[in-house]
């Protein structure tokens, strides 16, 4: 599928790429992005953003990584701009948004999680950016270290003490709220 996309894209095929790139990244963009803003709507807005981006930028694509990781990247990035948007918007840290929206997670009508996993995802937006950002994909996506590396760019070496720390306080905070 992602050699498809790619030799869509290579020969100029812009919209059979752009449609496979939906049908087969859809699902994994949006909880890229829900596992980060947390909230329904707000993931329905970046998600689409994230389309928009993308098919804007098909003819820049270079094969320099793999799609997925271009696709990551792009969806990376609109998320963190979304969020560092409503922080200011609400003149506050980027970290301490994460915890407000954590802290209202109750009450969302679209969260289905129970108890623990309500505890885990304050336990997620308590962690600094890039912490939570590694954890999550390494976690819950699956990414290897080397697809993290590409996306974010830092060393696989200071991803895996990323996660560490990560995991570390992720614990501590469990075992406190017990």
């Amino acid at each position: 599928m992602e050699l498809e996309i790619e030799q869509y894209i290579t020969s100029k095929k812009f919209e059979p790429a752009f449609k496979l790139i939906v049908s087969n990244y859809h699902q994994r963009i949006y909880w890229q992005i829900r596992r980060m803003v947390l909230i329904h709507e707000d993931a329905d807005d970046v998600t689409q953003n994230v389309f928009i981006k993308i098919y804007q930028n098909l003819e820049t694509f270079k094969n320099e990584s793999k799609i997925s990781t271009w696709i990551f990247r792009i969806t990376y990035n609109e998320t963190v701009n979304f969020m560092n948007k409503r922080a200011k918007e609400n003149s506050i840290s980027f970290d301490d948004y994460s915890k407000n929206v954590a802290d209202a997670l109750d009450s969302d009508e679209y969260y289905s999680g129970d108890e623990i996993n309500l505890k885990l995802q304050k336990a997620i937006a308590k962690l600094p950016e890039k912490q939570r950002v590694v954890f999550i994909m390494k976690y819950y996506d699956e990414l290897k270290y080397e697809q993290i590396s590409e996306v974010l760019g830092t060393s696989v070496g200071a991803l895996k003490a990323s996660y560490h720390h990560a995991v570390s306080k992720i614990k501590e905070f469990l075992e406190t709220e017990d």
